[in-house]
């Protein structure tokens, strides 16, 4: 359901209305209660984090250590992460080992 955009003078009249001090007082007050336990949160979300993105995050290493690890370019792995392509063959590979073990791709390419 589409919502009509408010004219400008709508805007300045409905914002004159509002008490902004209050509206953040109680948002205040509801991120307390959250954090206390004593209120839900209204909305969770869950973020995916590409596969990509996860390994090279475990392994600690940056973008381009980790695309120079791989022996792919800095975008190269930028469009993995960012799902415009997907890796294959040996890089798949090595990706699966950084995931699930991390030390090991550390530990074979450390300098």
């Amino acid at each position: 359901m589409a919502r009509a955009k408010l004219s400008e003078k709508a805007l300045l009249a409905r914002d004159a209305k509002r008490n902004i001090t209050a509206e953040i007082k109680r948002g205040m007050r509801e991120i307390r209660e959250i954090e206390a336990g004593r209120k839900k949160a209204a909305r969770v979300h869950r973020i995916e984090v590409p596969d990509v993105l996860e390994a090279r995050m475990r392994s600690g290493l940056s973008q381009r250590k980790f695309a120079d690890v791989l022996g792919v370019s800095a975008r190269t792995l930028q469009d993995w992460e960012q799902g415009r392509r997907n890796p294959s063959g040996a890089a798949r590979s090595l990706l699966t080992i950084a995931r699930r073990r991390p030390e090991v791709l550390r530990e074979v390419f450390a300098e």
